[in-house]
């Protein structure tokens, strides 16, 4: 036996979707999905894709666009602690011990989710970012190593930020036997906003030279100590800038490599509150 949909009271309610684009399309809609899946109130006359749009008129309606509202940062947050709180049990994840798989499963699984809800490709789409609109990339990884690299662009990255934010999710992961499922918990999650992804050392090193009426010379000097993959050319133009627009102090551990390889463990243990980094979990 079929049961009755929830809001409307129709044994024959269920969702046959369509074509999934800049929109999305759903034929014999209920206003019960949308309030569940795109967390709608049930008063739909707040809501202007679903003005005057009763139950009965939803199911009336053989095809239904409604327009996705852009991502902001707030949501994004919200989203991201509901997501966090959720029990998850994954059968595809049990015996799994390779960390960048565990973290492509959850990183896609958290963005389908966002992609569903919201307008998340306006912005900078080239970026290569997972969320162009808000300028955000996830990063997944396990609180027994919490590391992930990132693609190298210049060594101004390492004092200035990576130049986008990050939306960091720490899980421990646990294999239950019964019934053959994964089982991860989230730890800690943050949003560290881009002027709080340089390297921490670093930055500290060089905003205490400068509080100690440092030059041109010293800059450079610290710059070149610490091994920046640049020549002498960039690191004299970025001992320029610094003094012209000193940074701020930055949270990552930001290793050079082909690929910067950035460690999280100083956000993990953040226990005070930091403009630019919101402690989600």
């Amino acid at each position: 036996m079929v049961s009755p949909c929830g809001l409307c009271e129709q044994e024959d309610c269920h969702i046959e979707r369509g074509e999934i684009s800049q929109s999305l399309r759903y034929d014999k809609s209920c206003a019960a999905f949308f309030a569940r899946n795109l967390g709608w109130d049930r008063d739909f006359s707040s809501q202007k894709p679903l003005l005057e749009m009763t139950p009965e008129r939803l199911h009336s309606n053989k095809e239904l666009t409604v327009e996705k509202a852009p991502l902001t940062q707030a949501q994004l947050v919200a989203a991201a602690q509901e997501f966090c709180q959720r029990e998850h049990l994954y059968a595809k994840l049990f015996g799994v011990t390779d960390g960048k798989a565990v973290g492509t499963f959850i990183e896609h699984a958290f963005q389908a989710e966002i992609e569903g809800r919201y307008e998340t490709r306006r912005g900078n789409s080239a970026s290569g970012l997972d969320l162009p609109a808000v300028e955000t990339d996830i990063k997944v990884t396990s609180l027994r190593q919490p590391q992930s690299s990132s693609p190298f662009r210049s060594a101004r990255q390492k004092v200035y930020g990576l130049g986008y934010n990050l939306l960091l999710f720490v899980y421990e992961k646990q294999d239950l036997m019964r019934p053959r499922k994964a089982k991860l918990e989230f730890v800690s999650c943050a949003f560290i906003a881009s002027h709080r992804t340089a390297d921490y050392q670093t930055t500290r090193g060089i905003l205490e030279i400068l509080e100690r009426s440092g030059n041109h010379d010293d800059i450079f000097a610290f710059l070149a100590e610490r091994n920046l993959p640049a020549d002498e050319i960039v690191l004299n133009a970025l001992t320029d800038e610094i003094l012209g627009t000193p940074p701020q102090l930055g949270y990552l551990t930001i290793s050079n490599a082909l690929q910067w390889r950035l460690q999280y463990g100083r956000v993990v243990a953040l226990d005070q509150a930091v403009s630019g980094i919101i402690k989600i979990v």
